[in-house]
Order: structure tokens, then sequence, then C-alpha cells
């Protein structure tokens, strides 16, 4: 028989290691771990079909409108002139492989009340600029768009001084203002889904949806879709959820122009990130988030996600948990990161272990190693291979 080489030497230790009682207790949590993920997608999806199966029966009761609203009867004119206004807030920075096709998804809204949308950047430099007023130019007289400049940030991220200039520069009759991502691809009909929502509920403090990512093929593309899957598990509740997107937002406009809750002041007085913050406020004042079924939106990656783009992205989701409000929201934040990263590797790890098991059965088929000379064991007795 040939002798051990270091390598397989190592190897086998490993393997023998990973035999232990506290590795099989790793393994069984990795299954549970996957039980509880798959459980929670299965929840999710039979929200989503639920509402499908909701569309497809209105629409063989002779609702053809049932993608827009369930109630054919609301598309009336007697009610859709008693729509509230709803101003659409977007802070831009640069332009991306389709946020000019996300744009144009925007501003082409069905949605049947008064409706403005503010273009927010930084400076006339950005090449955000130009782009989106060509697209207005296009649409000129057919929607309310503009362009704001907002100038620099001193006390707060750029995203949120955006954020706050539109909602400064909003028309005075707006009750409700939407947030939106440059990234996010809205359905004709999402802006009146979400504003029957709070009309509604008007108990609501903040609707959010969540995006479905559609990888583009490069490696950095699946490891956010990845990333963001399990994710996607707290808002596709249907209702009442603990989590918030910032690339959608519905809010009351009065909570802006009355800074209710500390609303504008948490956010400009060094804020970071935004739908962090707000969420800290929510918790705090216990303030109710909701996620409608609808609020789901197609999220095309760009084709050239490389993977350090997205460790750099992943640097950047570890750095928002760093931001806090309050002594208690740093407490659930550094409780997030630790659950987080312990689920993960929990997860990870089995799929580690099994990989070190079959290529030591590999090697000892190869190699035509005798079990004897392996001394693999797990509780003292000899494994044996199925060859």
């Amino acid at each position: 028989m040939p002798a051990l080489d270091a390598f397989d030497s190592f190897l086998f230790s490993l393997s023998r290691a990973f035999c232990s009682s506290f590795a099989v207790f790793v393994q069984i949590q990795g299954c549970l771990i996957c039980l509880i993920l798959a459980f929670g997608w299965a929840c999710a999806a039979y929200v989503r079909n639920r509402q499908i199966k909701q569309m497809k029966d209105s629409m063989r009761h002779g609702n053809s409108f049932s993608f827009l609203c369930c109630d054919v009867n609301e598309l009336e004119h007697s009610n859709q002139v008693n729509l509230p206004r709803v101003s659409v807030v977007m802070p831009l920075k640069g332009f991306g492989e389709h946020n000019l096709h996300n744009w144009r998804s925007q501003i082409t809204s069905l949605y049947g009340g008064p409706l403005e949308f503010l273009f927010v950047v930084e400076s006339t430099e950005d090449p955000a600029y130009h782009a989106v007023s060509l697209l207005i130019s296009d649409f000129k007289d057919e929607v309310d768009a503009k362009v704001l400049v907002a100038g620099l940030s001193t006390t707060c991220s750029q995203k949120i001084h955006n954020q706050l200039v539109g909602v400064d520069k909003m028309h005075k009759d707006t009750k409700y203002v939407l947030f939106l991502d440059d990234d996010v691809r809205l359905h004709p009909g999402s802006i009146g889904a979400l504003t029957a929502e709070m009309e509604k509920n008007p108990d609501i403090f903040i609707q959010t949806g969540y995006p479905l990512d559609l990888p583009s093929g490069s490696l950095g593309s699946y490891c956010i879709y990845e990333y963001h899957m399990p994710c996607s598990m707290g808002f596709a509740t249907g209702g009442k959820t603990f989590f918030l997107w910032g690339g959608c937002m519905m809010m009351h406009a009065d909570d802006f122009r009355l800074d209710r809750y500390g609303v504008v002041s948490g956010l400009r007085d060094g804020g970071y990130s935004d739908d962090m913050t707000l969420a800290a406020i929510a918790g705090a004042h216990k303030r109710l988030i909701t996620s409608p079924p609808v609020a789901v939106f197609p999220h095309p990656l760009a084709s050239d996600l490389t993977f350090p783009r997205y460790w750099n992205y992943l640097r950047k989701q570890t750095f928002v948990l760093e931001s806090y409000t309050t002594k208690v929201n740093w407490i659930m934040n550094r409780a997030l990161f630790t659950t987080h990263c312990y689920l993960s590797w929990g997860f990870v790890a089995p799929y580690f272990m099994s990989m070190i098991h079959i290529t030591a059965a590999l090697r000892i088929y190869i190699k035509g190693y005798s079990l004897e000379e392996t001394a693999l064991t797990s509780g003292g007795e000899h494994t044996t291979f199925p060859f």
C-alpha cells in the first residue's frame, strides 16, 4: 500500500475531527437552518400566490384591470378625482446600466390622482443629471417631473440630504411622499396600490417593499442575490413587518412637515442609513411598518457586477449596522449583526465539512489506502466507505 503523504494525512485528520460530537451538532444545526429558510420562502411564495390567485379570480369575474385594482369600481372617474396627491422623491447618483429603464417605469405610472416626480442630484456634474433631464424632456407634456440640485451634504449622508431637499420642495398639498431608489423598477399600479393601503389604514407609519434580484450571470450578482434572498422573507409577510427597505418607502408628508417623532431631525443630524434610521424611529415610538404583498419590484443586477464590488457592498452593509439613533437601537443592530454572522456560518459550515468527507473518501478510493492506514474513526468505530 502507498504511504500517506502530508496532504492526505492532514485531510484524513480533518475528516476525523469533523466526526466529533460538536461537528455533528454543527451539521444538524445547518440542516435546521436550511429547513427554516425553506419554510420562510414557502410562506413568502404562499403570500404571493394568494395575491396572484385573487387577481386571476377577479379577471374571471370580468375585471380586466385586476393587475391595477381588485375592485374595478375604484377606477371610476368619481373615485379617481378624489385620490390624494403623491410626491415621488428619487435621490440619484451616477448613471448605471438599468437606470434609464427604471426611471421610465417610475414616471409612467397609471396612478389616477395628482402625482409629481422629484429627481434630486448632488450637482449638475452628476452623470444622472443630464440623463434624467433628457428623459423628462421626452415626457414634458405628460408628467409633472423636475430635477433638483441639492448641493453637498454636511450633516448626513448624501442620499438622505437629497431626500430631505426633495421633501422640502414637494407640493404643499401632497399627502403622501414616496421615496424610491434609482434601481427600483415599478409596476404601473404600484403607486396606486401603496396609496390605497395608506388610505385604508391611517395608522401606517411607513409602507415598504422589497427587490426581487435578477442575477446577470456574474459571480458578484449571484452573491448579492444569495445575500438578499434570506432578507426577503422579512418583507414577504403581506402585512406588518419590522424590516424596512430604503429603495421603496411611502410615508405621510405631514410627518416631515411637522417633524413628527423626530423624523427630519433624526435623518438630518448625523443620519447615514435612511431605512435603518426610520426603522429605529418606528420601533422607538411603536409605529406601524407594513409591506403589502404587491410591493415586489424586479431588480436586474448589473452585468459587470464583480466579486470585489459585491465585497464592497457587503462592507457597506456591515458599516450601516454601526450607525444608530439610540442606545437600544445600537444594541439591536449589534444583535442583528451577530445573529446574521452566526446563522451564515452555521449554514455554510456543514457544506464545508461534507466536502472534506467526500474528498477524503475519494482520496482513499483513488490512492488505494486501507482503512487501517487512514484510521478514520467516528465514535471509536472504523468508518467504511461504499466501494
